[in-house]
């Protein structure tokens, strides 16, 4: 089909045609592509759960009790004893009165959204939201307005349009993926009773990071109390698989018996829920590992901005190392590469015209060798 060799031609004269590296051994600071080893800093394994030795162990015996493959949906026979250990796991964790899992953290969110607005709604959500939030809002089929990234002013000025609208859904981020900045959400759930609209805050990067129990930046802001609908991963920092949404009792009873995604998708093989329970206990009971990434975070700032490097508005472990131009991003992605350093290139349509960037991520497990490592080969690459 002669257009998509054209649009791929296009993509590739662009500089914004994508490859897969194959890793060869487990994902941890150090890993193996093609028989080389790289250092890693582009992992959402933030905390390193997902080789901890409590969770492999975890997955082993859930292997050995109730096999593999959950081999049917949650609504047929693909219900097992772990699916519901790991949603009221997630309840008390986040302090909620109720979960629900999905298979992918992206299936959760357009489950979510699209069941709780729809056609003579109002969905409003960040302009910087991730993808899979703003297909959510597009196909709940609900009126869909965006607001610029973070600006209350926007957001108020949508609402104060919106006296029409029975349902009214704000939708942010609580660490944007790119930026590594964090949602306002005092603000916003102070705009939301104004107008009455429910609020939703998706944790996937909050989640095991933020608070003091590691629930999030909603525990971050003391909001556990006054955020209607919470969503997040096992995919990142709890280093296993899916998403969940959790509330209220009705909040969880309705989407079981609403949205798509959960209804019309095979269950997670259950040990893939037993690892996800043995990392949030984990988060729980071990803080220091929040606090040795968190240690490492600011020292890789501190550092960074010694260098003079432009980190946006980074206030997480997500660091973005501004370079604006795509293909100078995609060049100096490829030194740090063969330097041994693995931090790739963020392009359009990722991000907006003129901010490629290199995405660097934190984890627990890297030590202070593999910091200084980094700090060394960044200064030669980019001739600091």
């Amino acid at each position: 089909m002669k257009y998509i060799s054209d649009e791929l031609s296009k993509i590739k004269e662009s500089g914004l045609y994508r490859e897969l590296k194959a890793v060869e051994n487990a994902q941890d600071t150090r890993i193996d592509i093609e028989g080389k080893t790289y250092l890693s800093f582009c992992s959402n394994n933030y905390l390193g759960l997902a080789n901890h030795p409590s969770v492999i162990e975890a997955v082993k015996k859930a292997v050995d009790e109730y096999g593999w493959g959950a081999c049917a949906s949650r609504l047929v026979s693909g219900n097992m004893t772990l699916h519901e250990a790991l949603e009221k796991e997630i309840s008390r964790f986040k302090r909620k009165d109720a979960a629900i899992v999905f298979p992918t953290g992206y299936m959760a969110n357009l489950g979510v959204i699209s069941s709780l607005v729809s056609g003579g709604d109002l969905v409003i959500s960040d302009k910087l939201n991730h993808a899979s939030i703003i297909d959510g809002c597009r196909l709940s089929g609900a009126d869909f307005r965006v607001y610029a990234h973070c600006n209350m002013e926007k957001l108020e000025t949508i609402l104060k349009k919106t006296s029409k609208y029975n349902r009214k859904l704000i939708v942010t981020d609580s660490v944007f993926s790119m930026d590594g900045d964090l949602a306002p959400l005092p603000d916003i759930v102070r705009i939301a009773k104004k107008y009455n609209a429910m609020v939703m805050v998706d944790e996937a990067h909050g989640t095991g990071v933020f608070g003091e129990n590691g629930r999030g930046v909603v525990e971050y802001f003391n909001l556990d109390n006054e955020v209607d609908v919470v969503m997040g991963t096992l995919s990142k920092a709890i280093g296993s698989l899916g998403g969940y949404v959790c509330g209220d009792d009705d909040l969880i009873s309705y989407l079981r018996n609403k949205a798509r995604p959960f209804m019309y998708t095979t269950a997670l093989p259950p040990a893939v829920c037993a690892a996800s329970i043995a990392s949030i206990n984990l988060i729980q009971e071990d803080h220091s590992l929040r606090e040795v990434l968190w240690n490492n975070v600011c020292c890789i700032k501190e550092r960074l901005g010694l260098l003079g490097i432009d980190m946006i508005s980074s206030q997480s472990q997500i660091i973005p190392l501004l370079i604006g131009d795509t293909q100078k991003a995609v060049d100096i992605s490829k030194l740090l590469y063969e330097r041994g350093v693995l931090i790739p290139a963020i392009r359009p349509p990722t991000v907006p015209a003129n901010s490629s960037r290199l995405r660097m991520t934190v984890m627990s497990s890297h030590t202070q060798d593999d910091l200084e490592s980094l700090f060394k080969v960044l200064k030669d690459v980019l001739n600091l």
